[in-house]
């Protein structure tokens, strides 16, 4: 989501672009936001959620606690409730940023390596 020096940083995203940046489906971000009150997403005049940068960070926060850490929904909610109380919040949700950004740069990686060592990719397409 870091835009090159000069270029505006997009402020709002749609539910399609959410899914796009966090490889998520719209059913589980919309199943999250009922589980995570964190997760508040505005809707615009048709009534279509738009997310502030804020809440994508905090949405990888949860994949990151949910899919990486293994904790369950009751887990990741507690923990993000502690990174909250101590501030640390913001913190957490930046370097889940950090993370899904290298992991996604490693899969590109590995499926470049694959075509130039003429394999089969390791993504599913």
């Amino acid at each position: 989501m870091a835009a090159p020096r000069g270029e505006p940083i997009q402020e709002f995203y749609s539910i399609g672009e959410v899914c796009s940046l966090t490889d998520l489906k719209p059913h589980v971000l919309r199943y999250w936001e009922s589980q995570f009150k964190l997760l508040n997403p505005a809707k615009n005049r048709s009534g279509n959620r738009v997310y502030a940068r804020r809440e994508v960070e905090l949405i990888l926060l949860v994949k990151h606690l949910l899919y990486t850490e293994k904790y369950t929904i009751d887990g990741a909610r507690q923990k993000l409730d502690e990174h909250r109380k101590g501030g640390s919040l913001r913190p957490a949700a930046r370097a889940a940023l950090e993370i899904e950004a290298l992991e996604s740069i490693e899969r590109d990686l590995a499926e470049l390596q694959a075509i130039l060592d003429d394999r089969p990719s390791p993504r599913p397409r």
